[in-house]
C-alpha cells in the first residue's frame, strides 16, 4: 500500500469513527434493568417534553417474582415536584387520566407494562423540560420490596415504546377524543 493510499484509508477510518462516536453521544443511554427483592424492572424510558410543559410521563415493565402481591408508588423525581402512578382510560370518547390511589398492585407472577395510553409514572409540576438524550432520576417504592432509584433514558417527543412500531405511539395520537386529567 502506498503512503497516500494508507493516509486516505486512515482519514476515511477516522471520519467513520468520528461519525459513529457523534451518533452514540446523541443517543440516550440504553435502559438498564433493575432488581429489588422479587421485583424485576426492565426498559425504563421517558419522553422529552416541550419547553413550558408542566408534566411528563415515564414508562417501564415490572415483574413480580414473589408469591405475594406488591404495590408500586412513585416517591420522587429530580425533574418534578410531584411523582405519581397514573392510569389513562377512554370514557365516552374522552381520555381521562387519574392517579392510582394506594399504588399499582402487581400480583404474584404478573408482569405489568407501564406504557403510553395506560398505566404510567406521571411527573407533575416539572422543574425543567425533559431533554432527549439525557436521563431523569425517579425513586419508586414497592410496599413489600422497598424503594429503588431508577434512571429513565429520555427519548424524543412522541417516541414509541421500545420495540413498538414507529407510529409515534403518543398519548394524544392514539385517540381522537379530548383529554381530561382528574386530580383525585
Amino acid at each position: 500500500m502506498t503512503k497516500s493510499a494508507w493516509r486516505a484509508a486512515c482519514y476515511s477510518s477516522s471520519a467513520v469513527l468520528t461519525l459513529v462516536l457523534v451518533q452514540l453521544a446523541a443517543s440516550p443511554a440504553p435502559a438498564k434493568d433493575y432488581d429489588i427483592g422479587s421485583i424485576h424492572i426492565t426498559q425504563p424510558w421517558a419522553r422529552a417534553t416541550p419547553k413550558g410543559a408542566s408534566s411528563a410521563a415515564a414508562y417501564m415493565t415490572v415483574t413480580n417474582n414473589a408469591s405475594a402481591p406488591d404495590r408500586l408508588s412513585c416517591v420522587s423525581s429530580d425533574a418534578s415536584s410531584e411523582c405519581q402512578i397514573h392510569n389513562m382510560t377512554m370514557e365516552g370518547g374522552v381520555m381521562k387520566m387519574r392517579p392510582v390511589e394506594g399504588g399499582l398492585e402487581i400480583k404474584p407472577g404478573e408482569t405489568v407494562t407501564l406504557k403510553p395510553s395506560g398505566f404510567h409514572v406521571m411527573l407533575v409540576n416539572l422543574k425543567h423540560p425533559l431533554v432527549q438524550g439525557k436521563e431523569v432520576k425517579v425513586t419508586l417504592k414497592f410496599e413489600q420490596a422497598g424503594s429503588i432509584d431508577l434512571e429513565y433514558p429520555i427519548e424524543a417527543i412522541g417516541a414509541p415504546a421500545p420495540g413498538a412500531s414507529g407510529d409515534g405511539g403518543g398519548m394524544m395520537q392514539d385517540h381522537g377524543g379530548m383529554m381530561q386529567m382528574d386530580k383525585h
